[in-house]
């Protein structure tokens, strides 16, 4: 099948001690300066985990990327700011802003928007922006258990256009087929330039995007983000699904910078940032909850081959089939919600045991909950929250706070965009 005709964005030089994953880059366009950002770190082999978002100058021989970063992502969280603005804003002079804004603007990244409304003596300051509908973001949801979820995007993470693939029970080479598929699709739906590819997988995903552990899909070690991007020639990063859903809670959630955030499905998995930096562990398997025993009880066999682990108690089929059975064994409509809440309470009581040494280890102040609402709003949360109190100091968690995210069902597409704004621009 041949590959649709894309409209690629500008040859944009990603910040280089930025990104949240090592992307797998477009080449430079011919004739454009340099070796693009990418391709220095796949010909060296870096990884490391990178703070999210800019904020304060760096050493000289980062300065340029820090700094042009740093000015886009000033225009991106304020917007509407003249040079001045971001000049003060930033702490850089009005010299590096000039020379940096006139470079984004050739880009078509930033645009000029008029002049200014403030009356005030002399020439009115000339106001600046992200071109937030300059270039689209294809995102990608594989978590999803009986499909694949794509959407086009703009660079504020709103969904311009939609997709889906049914999974099928599709597994090893033939879920990836989907998922080129899928990708195909999205293309085909836009014809303004593309920034990225971003794409929120299950299991365990390196910073390269090799996606070490899927079970699942029957994915180990696939190397999807470089996949991806041989086949279609576009920047691609590949993250963990539940890290791309911390992410667009931070982003767009307007969410605190130390979160985590508990994505609840087929399975179950967190997300985690600490001084806005996501965390990813010496193997990338920062957030695997959803094979920790819970408790000392024993519990239901889990596949994994232990026993009561967290997903026995609170993955969405787990949860539903012990509902299922209280209200067989129920007696009547009341009985029946006497026994539904006992459910509920229980399973909000493991994951807060579950979450109780996590939340004292980082001294988090924020916890996410992501996944059904009819299953996990209300009693289920309120008892998890219960118990976290319990189990940690009042002195240092007491202003805790455990909610339902923002973001909805698209939490993970939106996340996929973050992953491509950070890795490509430097802002979130």
């Amino acid at each position: 099948m041949t590959a649709p005709e894309v409209r690629r964005g500008p040859s944009i030089e990603a910040p280089a001690h930025l990104p949240l994953i090592a992307s797998s880059a477009a080449p430079a366009a011919p004739g454009a300066a340099g070796t693009p950002f990418a391709s220095r770190m796949a010909a060296s082999g870096e990884q490391s985990s990178r703070v999210l978002r800019p904020r304060s100058k760096v050493l000289p021989e980062h300065a340029r990327s820090h700094n042009r970063a740093l000015v886009l992502q000033t225009l991106y969280r304020t917007g509407l700011l003249s040079r001045a603005d971001v000049a003060r804003a930033t702490g850089l002079t009005r010299v590096t802003v000039s020379d940096l804004v006139a470079e984004l603007i050739a880009e078509g990244i930033v645009v000029e928007r008029g002049p200014s409304e403030d009356v005030r003596p002399g020439k009115p300051a000339t106001m600046l922006d992200i071109d937030r509908t300059a270039f689209h973001i294809v995102g990608l949801d594989l978590s999803q258990h009986a499909e694949f979820w794509g959407a086009v995007l703009d660079l504020d993470g709103r969904i311009i256009s939609r997709a889906q693939v049914p999974l099928a029970s599709s597994t090893g080479e033939d879920a990836v087929a989907k998922v080129v598929a899928l990708v195909e699709t999205l293309l085909g739906q836009t014809s303004t330039p593309v920034l990225g590819i971003g794409v929120g997988s299950p299991g365990v995903v390196d910073l390269a995007g090799v996606v070490l552990s899927a079970p699942n899909l029957g994915w180990a070690g696939l190397e999807l983000q470089a996949l991806l991007h041989d086949r279609f020639r576009l920047p691609v990063i590949v993250g963990n699904d539940a890290n791309a859903a911390v992410l667009a809670e931070h982003s767009f959630g307007d969410a605190d910078s130390d979160l985590m955030l508990v994505k609840i499905g087929h399975g179950v998995g967190a997300g985690l940032l600490v001084s806005g930096t996501p965390l990813f562990g010496s193997r990338f398997a920062a957030g695997e909850i959803g094979h920790v025993v819970v408790g000392t009880d024993g519990g239901a066999a889990c596949v994994c081959g232990k026993s009561g682990c967290l997903e026995t108690w609170l993955s969405t089929p787990n949860l539903e089939s012990a509902l299922a059975a209280a209200e067989l064994a129920s007696t009547g409509a009341e009985d029946a919600g006497i026994r539904r809440d006992a459910v509920l309470r229980e399973a909000g009581q493991r994951l807060g045991i579950a979450l109780a040494p996590i939340v004292g280890a980082l001294n988090l102040s924020e916890i996410v909950l992501s996944g059904p609402v009819a299953l996990l709003d209300g009693t289920l949360s309120e008892s998890t929250i219960e118990t976290l109190r319990r189990r940690t100091m009042a002195e240092f968690h007491g202003d805790l706070t455990l909610r339902m995210t923002s973001q909805g069902d698209d939490i993970v597409l939106r996340g996929a965009a973050v992953l491509v704004l950070s890795a490509r621009l430097g802002v979130s």
